[in-house]
């Protein structure tokens, strides 16, 4: 484990100093680590919000993340320590969990799996990828513009003008 997990890092770093700026490019390395994560890309999970049965959106991000925006109807858990139990109300329905590129994400979809839930969705290229494409994010029930860029290197996956310089 801990060799995969210096090997995807070692692959995320070389992405960012080879000038890679879309989060969806991470897809690749991601997966290396997590491959039994079903994924979604931004255009499907936008029309799944718009049809009759929207899936469940979990932000697997901190709550300073969090609060500076989320996808609408977002319900946040602890990256570092998700409540599984308290989610088993969804076992049965569509779930797709975000962070800001894909990573958290990925290891809460993972645990969603092997928890026996069966329709678990990643968004790939996260936040960012959903931001970057124009979708709206929200805070306290209002559109905003700006998404948390976790950090200056993460944060280069996202469109400048989109980067929050609130709450960190």
């Amino acid at each position: 484990m801990l060799f995969a997990s210096l090997v995807l890092g070692a692959s995320l770093v070389t992405g960012l100093l080879c000038a890679q700026t879309r989060p969806e490019d991470l897809r690749p390395a991601i997966a290396s680590q997590y491959a039994d994560v079903r994924w979604t890309d931004v255009d499907t999970l936008a029309r799944w919000l718009g049809g009759d049965s929207p899936p469940v959106l979990l932000d697997a991000r901190t709550s300073a993340e969090f609060q500076v925006s989320h996808l609408r109807g977002a319900t946040r858990v602890d990256p570092d320590h998700p409540d599984l139990h308290a989610l088993g109300e969804l076992r049965s329905r569509r779930v797709v969990v975000y962070c800001s590129v894909g990573y958290r994400s990925a290891d809460i979809a993972q645990q969603l799996g092997r928890a026996g839930f069966t329709d678990v969705y990643n968004l790939q290229g996260g936040i960012f990828a959903w931001a970057n494409a124009g979708h709206p994010v929200y805070a306290d029930g209002h559109r905003v513009e700006r998404v948390h860029p976790y950090d200056a290197i993460w944060g280069r996956y996202l469109k400048p003008e989109l980067r929050s310089t609130g709450p960190r």
